[in-house]
């Protein structure tokens, strides 16, 4: 810190962080652009693709993968109070506008992130959640829906016979490269969805614990707070291009699966996932919601 500066705290920092996340001058938009540059208005100029690599590459080399907290090293994260979740949504079609969003769970101090995306588990081994916590400065992790194939990963016949054999929730197993590093982790995170999740190490956390921790946050398949970042990201895209809200069915409401005590995945009566904590107004749809329904298994 700088003689005579202020050192900005956790939520400011990560607010400055998703402000650059959602505007064209972040380096890291350009790893989901690319793809989606590809499928909407082609790719970016070489120029600007060139820029994005060299500060990936950069910020890479600051990537810490070990736990550097007390609490990530107990079985109960004791004391760890708050869980952030960031997510960014795009419009279908439009390669310009974007809308990230972070959800803040549990009270008082901001300590970790879990964000819709990889981790070291990425083509340059520096994914958004490298780029978010490295940033931040805060302790970071991926949590991706879908597995990105890189270094030999592959969503093949084999990988999907190792997705079956997750029976219950908290069962997992390494990503292992050809270049015999592990990328990541494949997570059953709830008894009742089939589909595992990829986490990664993003920043300033072990990847054994990062399991951890994201298992215990989920309620459905998506941990809450990612989950929550996704609903709200979601819906100001939909109040901003006036699109009318879906028609809400009644449907049985969901309990919510209880945090684990210790490191087996077993519900127990503390712990459980917290209140949202996130500043301004909430109007995201509500759990029962059509847009919700399904989503949260998938």
């Amino acid at each position: 810190m700088r003689p005579g500066k202020a050192r900005a705290s956790p939520w400011q920092r990560g607010r400055m962080a998703l402000a650059l996340l959602a505007s064209g001058s972040d380096v890291q938009k350009g790893a989901r652009g690319e793809t989606m540059a590809q499928e909407a208005a082609g790719w970016p100029p070489e120029e600007t693709l060139s820029l994005w690599k060299r500060e990936q590459a950069r910020l890479k080399a600051r990537v810490v993968d070990r736990d550097t907290e007390a609490w990530q090293r107990d079985p109960a994260f004791s004391g760890l109070q708050r869980v952030g979740g960031v997510d960014v949504s795009f419009v279908k079609g439009d390669s310009v506008r974007a809308c990230a969003s972070l959800v803040v769970l549990s009270y008082p101090e901001l300590e970790v992130l879990l964000v819709d995306g990889n981790g070291v588990l990425h083509h340059r081994g520096f994914g958004v959640a490298c780029h978010l916590g490295v940033l931040t400065d805060l302790p970071c992790v991926g949590v991706a829906k879908k597995l990105l194939q890189v270094d030999g990963l592959e969503n093949n016949a084999l990988h999907k016979e190792k997705i079956r054999l997750l029976q219950t929730r908290g069962d997992s197993f390494p990503l292992l490269g050809d270049s015999g590093t592990v990328l990541g982790m494949a997570l059953r995170s709830h008894d009742r969805s089939t589909r595992p999740l990829y986490v990664s190490v993003g920043h300033k956390m072990s990847l054994e614990a990062a399991v951890r921790l994201t298992c215990c946050c989920c309620r459905f398949r998506i941990p809450e707070p990612v989950r929550q970042a996704d609903i709200c990201s979601r819906e100001h895209i939909r109040k901003s291009l006036g699109l009318p809200r879906p028609p809400t069915p009644r449907s049985p409401t969901q309990r919510p699966v209880a945090c684990s005590r210790g490191d087996s995945g077993e519900s127990s009566g503390e712990g459980r996932p917290p209140q949202d904590h996130s500043p301004g107004p909430r109007t995201a749809p509500k759990p029962g919601s059509q847009e919700q329904e399904g989503k949260d298994w998938q």
